[in-house]
């Protein structure tokens, strides 16, 4: 039974993921249905089209400076190591000395990135989960997009499962400033900021009186295992001795353990670096960040590591994510003037990924009527 299920084991079916239908017999069955539904799911159908009266809202249409939403989708960082969420090791140093919003009790869709990422970008995530509705219909960037908003997803991981297709898009691999951050088929996540700056000055210097409004998704590498050690430079292994092998069977919990929190230092520092270049560019562009990670991981805890269990059975620690949302001074200013002493407040209750999707259309001021003011976050820590 998965519970029991070595960590060599685990990782096999990681990196192998049709291993897991070749354990018993009886997963024959389960493999055969589980193929035919995913050739059912990838056949080429167009998707519904989901708020199809979104618009501009009047905060958008009266806005004398250009806005830029920034949302960050981690990978496979677990809230129990999250140092801004009381983890005893202080994963997240620079973080922690920016004014960000740190949500800590927030959980995932699901328990891998397949489901979770077209998820955390539905209308209706886990609370009336319907996988057959969200893979079969457009998503929150296809509604911003619909309002006027410029919209580009930016990917160093395995691509965005459907939830910007047919959006402008890039992926960090093939942006030739990237070659000296990529080795092996993989980027490290720094190349998910190339152009930035550029992208900010160019906002900056919108026609006056027709300010754009951007979301921008970066899709991170973050903590994919089995593999920790490959997420992040030299000069993050601060704690050692770290797990320096692709088979966990060959490095102990507390190596495993050190590699993943090393990963999680180079994913804060990536962070920061954001927040850094955002804030650089205030005076001209108003900018949001908001990052969630997609889901958590086992290292070890029962003998599970990694992810992927079924979400009925799956431990905490594989559902619970870190998620942080930072505004610039702009935002606190004027008509729905962001509160952020109330959002500190809203940010110690629980949240989960049902609430992504209203919350960045209400940092865009998208109005539509698929909107649900009481899974924004930041509804009731606006202004009039």
């Amino acid at each position: 039974s998965f519970p029991t299920r070595r960590s060599s084991d685990l990782s096999l079916m990681r990196n192998h993921k049709e291993m897991r239908y070749l354990v018993t017999p009886a997963a024959v069955l389960w493999s055969v249905g589980v193929v035919v539904a995913d050739q059912t799911r990838g056949a080429a159908k167009p998707r519904q089209a989901i708020g199809l009266d979104a618009a501009p809202g009047p905060r958008m249409a009266a806005r004398t400076k250009p806005l830029l939403v920034v949302m960050v989708v981690g990978e496979t960082a677990r809230a129990a190591n999250w140092g801004l969420s009381g983890y005893s090791r202080q994963t997240t140093p620079e973080l922690a000395q920016l004014p960000v919003i740190n949500f800590a009790q927030v959980t995932s869709c699901g328990t891998n990135t397949e489901v979770s990422v077209p998820c955390m970008f539905a209308p209706v995530g886990r609370r009336d989960y319907d996988e057959g509705a969200i893979r079969g219909s457009q998503s929150l960037l296809h509604v911003a997009a619909r309002a006027g908003v410029a919209v580009h997803w930016r990917d160093n991981q395995s691509g965005c499962k459907g939830v910007c297709e047919g959006l402008p898009q890039d992926e960090v691999s093939a942006l030739k400033a990237a070659a000296a951050l990529c080795g092996d088929g993989r980027c490290l996540d720094e190349g998910l900021l190339i152009g930035l700056p550029d992208r900010l000055a160019a906002l900056a210097a919108t026609a006056p009186g027709r300010p754009g409004t951007q979301l921008l998704v970066l899709h991170m590498l973050g903590n994919h295992g089995p593999s920790y050690f490959k997420r992040y430079p030299p000069a993050f292994e601060r704690f050692t001795p770290a797990c320096r092998k692709d088979d966990l069977r060959l490095c102990s919990r507390e190596e495993i353990t050190n590699a993943y929190d090393n990963a999680l230092l180079y994913t804060d520092h990536v962070l920061a670096q954001l927040i850094t270049q955002l804030q650089a560019a205030s005076a001209q562009v108003d900018t949001a960040m908001l990052y969630a990670s997609d889901h958590g991981e086992s290292l070890g805890e029962n003998n599970l590591y990694l992810h992927g269990l079924p979400y009925a059975i799956a431990p905490d620690v594989q559902k619970r994510v870190p998620m942080v949302m930072w505004a610039s001074p702009g935002l606190a200013q004027g008509p729905g003037a962001l509160d952020t002493a109330c959002l500190k407040k809203r940010a110690a209750l629980p949240a989960a990924h049902d609430h992504l999707f209203h919350t960045v259309l209400g940092l865009l001021d998208v109005r539509t009527q698929i909107y649900e003011p009481a899974f924004d976050l930041s509804q009731g820590c606006r202004a009039p």
